[in-house]
C-alpha cells in the first residue's frame, strides 16, 4: 500500500509542472506573468459586404 501511494505521489509531483505553463520573456529569459487572451480585433465592412479599413465612410463593425 505504501509503495502504491509513494508511486502515485511521485508521479503527481512529475506532472505538475505541465499544469503550471509558466511563460518566458525571450528578451531576459526570466519567467513573467503569463498574458490574459488576446485583445479581440475589430473588423469592418463597407455597404457591398467587403471588408474595409474602420473609420472610412460607410464601413461598419461586423
Amino acid at each position: 500500500m505504501k509503495l502504491l501511494l509513494t508511486g502515485f505521489a511521485a508521479a503527481a509531483l512529475m506532472t505538475a509542472p505541465a499544469f503550471a505553463a509558466p511563460c518566458k520573456d525571450p528578451k531576459t529569459g526570466k519567467f513573467v506573468k503569463c498574458p490574459t487572451a488576446a485583445a479581440k480585433v475589430v473588423r469592418c465592412k463597407d455597404a457591398k459586404g467587403k471588408f474595409a479599413k474602420c473609420g472610412t465612410a460607410g464601413a461598419k463593425p461586423m
